[in-house]
């Protein structure tokens, strides 16, 4: 239960980092066309290079990769709350990923690895 726990909550906050991107697109976007642009633009290319470098299963994904790849969508998803003026969000954000990801690097509950 705990392990898949944890991934669950990894997954969520994947899809929260995809959501506050589209958020970010939106409220930062000139026109409305803009926005549009941005709030498909940035979730799809965020999730096109999660999926080829950070994903479990991602093609070109070597451990250096998939830590940088997290890292930078994560930080990015926080500096975008932050910048929007939503710092405490922001920061809450950072605390539960950087937790969850170190329970699961350290306790080896990477999807893939025996239970």
């Amino acid at each position: 239960m705990w392990r898949w726990g944890n991934l669950l909550l990894a997954f969520l906050a994947e899809l929260v980092a995809l959501g506050i991107f589209a958020y970010w697109g939106w409220q930062t976007g000139g026109t409305t066309l803009d926005r549009w642009v941005l709030v498909v633009l940035l979730p799809l290319a965020t999730g096109v290079i999660w999926g080829q470098f950070a994903a479990p299963t991602a093609p070109r994904g070597t451990p250096a990769r998939h830590w940088t790849v997290k890292v930078l969508v994560f930080g990015l998803a926080g500096a975008a709350l932050w910048s929007l003026g939503h710092p405490l969000l922001a920061v809450g954000f950072g605390v539960v990923v950087a937790a969850n990801l170190a329970i699961i690097h350290l306790q080896k509950l990477e999807p893939g690895k025996p239970a």
